[in-house]
């Protein structure tokens, strides 16, 4: 046996009688879907339900998997706590899970549990599935702050978890669409959000599971977006499938989108592997781009990959540009995998001879010790993106007027702590941003004033 059916399913928690009294009426549409799906699920009598919550226990850089025995959960945060219940984990799926994942290379596991009671992302599914089927074991994963394709690969060790133990499964990702539908709506309204919503409910209805890891980060992140990543590690449990899928409702009358979908599997479909689609092109993408690296950044590439594959530092190679040997600059390394940023340490001034041994300095820096990050495998070197910043001489600013973060980074100085944000960074569009994530990077409040800097970069990629 294995996964047979997975459902998309919104959580808000005004669906549940005991919260909305009354106001769940106007997501009707949404309720009947979910009693469809409810009792579908049952139909199947699955041993183990799997739950993906954007609500449990959540880090930037692992996969929690809920441990124990047994857990319980109630909607006492939301004023109603009488609606509660109950569930018995599948304790040797989660050992069995783990597993896979490390032979995968994936961070997941146990540990980290802050909070064992059910979140509300996994307490309305199981709320409406047991009004119909309560025969279950289940296992509850939270998401991470790492890319979809890592979602997308969970979602097939819990394939292989369910093929290994010849379990009965059934997947939910639990999940609201964008929640920037409407001016008034709880968190406003941003054009991206119904145009979120269309692209990703027209790729339910077709199953178009490929569509889920292509969107892009900022554009979701405008968006609002809530379930991606669920619906995404929901996909990877299905790769390589034929799908049945249906769109049951859509709505989003309170400004945030609510959908419901079914997929079942069918026979393998060597068409639908799209996790493995999507990794060839991203590598032939990168191997584009190494192709056409100039010299900054093959020295960068040289210094990391010379240090992660042998704990050596590399020597300076012959035949470098002048300025490269002759000229001192503070420099930037940055690492990126899958879109996402992997390493990036610099220095604001020089603190070599010259800039080639700034930049192999820091290329070990960004693999081996940017604190938000484990140090680079030799595996994911070929998944790497690189680009190096020459900083200009920094210049004292009276005013946040004088910056503009397509062209200028900023140095933010409160006594002896001080931030850097390099210029032209995705997502940072208003100088504000800017200020705010640099006085963060440096510990300063942001109430704190702090002097500015700003400078100019040369970048390489």
């Amino acid at each position: 046996m294995s996964i047979l059916s997975a459902v998309i399913v919104p959580h808000p928690p005004i669906i549940l009688p005991d919260v909305g009294k009354g106001e769940e009426k106007k997501i009707q549409k949404t309720i009947d879907a979910y009693r469809e799906a409810a009792c579908r699920i049952a139909a199947l009598q699955p041993e183990t339900v799997v739950v993906i919550s954007p609500h449990s226990v959540m880090y930037a850089d692992y996969f929690h998997i809920s441990p124990g025995s047994h857990a319980k959960g109630d909607m006492k945060r939301f004023h109603a706590p009488a609606c509660k219940l109950e569930a018995q984990y599948d304790t040797s799926f989660v050992q069995t899970l783990v597993k896979k994942a490390g032979i995968a290379h994936l961070p997941a596991g146990t540990l980290g549990e802050r909070d064992s009671s059910l979140d509300h992302g996994t307490f309305i599914p199981l709320w409406f599935l047991n009004q119909e089927y309560t025969n279950y074991q289940l296992i509850r994963i939270g998401l991470s702050g790492l890319p979809l394709i890592t979602h997308y690969q969970l979602g097939q060790c819990i394939t292989e978890t369910a093929e290994e133990l010849n379990r009965k499964v059934v997947i939910i990702a639990s999940g609201d669409l964008s929640h920037k539908l409407t001016l008034e709506g709880p968190y406003g309204f941003a054009p991206e959000g119904p145009q979120f919503d269309q692209e990703i409910t027209d790729a339910m209805a077709k199953g178009d599971f490929e569509k889920f890891l292509t969107f892009d980060e900022t554009f979701c992140d405008n968006a609002a977006v809530c379930g991606l990543p669920s619906f995404t590690m929901m996909a990877g449990a299905l790769d390589g499938k034929h799908i049945t899928s249906e769109l049951l409702s859509y709505e989003g009358p309170f400004g945030v989108g609510y959908a419901v979908a079914v997929f079942s599997p069918g026979s393998t479909d060597e068409t639908r592997r799209f996790g493995l689609q999507w990794l060839e092109k991203i590598h032939m993408q990168a191997r584009e781009k190494q192709a056409n690296e100039d010299i900054y950044v093959q020295l960068a590439r040289l210094s990391v990959e010379t240090y992660v594959k042998t704990g050596q530092k590399a020597e300076t190679p012959a035949g470098l540009p002048k300025e490269m040997l002759s000229q001192q600059a503070g420099v930037f390394v940055s690492l990126k995998k899958y879109g996402k940023l992997r390493g990036c340490i610099g220095t604001i001034g020089p603190v070599t001879a010259n800039i080639a041994e700034e930049i192999l300095r820091n290329g070990v820096s960004a693999c081996s010790e940017d604190p938000r990050f484990d140090p680079v495998q030799p595996e994911e070197l070929e998944d790497l993106v690189y680009s190096v910043d020459v900083l200009e001489k920094p210049e004292q600013i009276d005013s946040i007027q004088a910056l503009d973060p397509s062209q200028y980074g900023v140095i933010v100085t409160n006594g002896y702590r001080r931030g850097l944000l390099l210029p032209n960074l995705e997502g940072i569009d208003t100088a504000e941003k800017q200020i705010a994530i640099a006085k963060q990077k440096a510990n300063i409040r942001p109430e704190e004033t702090c002097i500015l800097e700003r400078f100019k970069v040369v970048r390489h990629l």
